[in-house]
């Protein structure tokens, strides 16, 4: 293990322990050394080694037991996963966003409660348009609406999944509200609800693939100028 560099001690002791996260030699479940033995192996303070087990703990790498100790939880690195999706190309990202969202809508149709329901009406009320207080103001509508529909969904993995697609979903938004692809209007997003309410999966399904496909369509005939 690599000596904690001196120009950002707690970034840098995560970095050389999510290395050994990620390359296997910390295995998933292990205990990994403890405090004191981190501080000498990074050869930084215990303080240092606290916040950079504690970034760790907030990206899923490691757990934390009391009276136990740390433990690795996961060898999947999510902020080298987010950095490669946000490289991927415009259409990549809107296939991705476009699975996720037909899944958790079909879902939706079979798991909501009229909670869900009022919420998702009432975040698409307040939608609205681009002109209502800029464009990042609306991305953030536009993506919490979204969301009800995931959180409708009762997956708890999709709703982390969707969370982790936030930053990419957010430029795929904006990219549609740049001129060059079309943004689905207001009544592509009520046929989804209305499919929903209907307990219809199969149509919620349709009315999510149907708000997708100009957007997809479009994207297909630039890539084959």
């Amino acid at each position: 293990m690599q000596p904690a560099l001196r120009t950002n001690l707690a970034d840098s002791a995560a970095d050389s322990l999510r290395a050994e996260i990620v390359s296997g030699r910390w295995a998933v479940a292990e205990r990994i050394p403890n405090e004191a033995a981190l501080s000498d192996l990074l050869s930084v303070s215990r303080g240092t080694v606290r916040e950079a087990v504690r970034m760790l703990v907030s990206q899923g790498l490691l757990d934390t037991r009391q009276g136990s100790g740390t433990y690795v939880r996961s060898a999947v690195d999510p902020s080298a996963a987010l950095d490669r999706v946000k490289r991927a190309g415009l259409r990549d990202q809107w296939e991705a966003r476009a699975a996720l969202d037909v899944e958790a809508a079909r879902l939706a149709a079979l798991r909501h409660s009229t909670d869900d329901l009022d919420r998702m009406r009432q975040l698409l009320a307040a939608r609205g348009t681009v002109a209502d207080g800029g464009r990042e103001a609306f991305i953030r509508r536009d993506i919490a609406f979204h969301k009800s529909i995931v959180a409708a969904s009762g997956n708890r993995a999709i709703m982390d999944i969707y969370d982790f697609f936030t930053a990419s979903i957010s430029e795929t938004i904006q990219a549609t509200l740049g001129g060059d692809l079309p943004e689905p209007d207001h009544q592509a997003h009520a046929d989804i609800i209305d499919a929903i309410a209907a307990s219809d999966p199969d149509g919620a399904v349709a009315a999510v693939r149907a708000f997708m496909a100009p957007v997809l369509f479009e994207l297909e005939r630039l890539l084959i100028q």
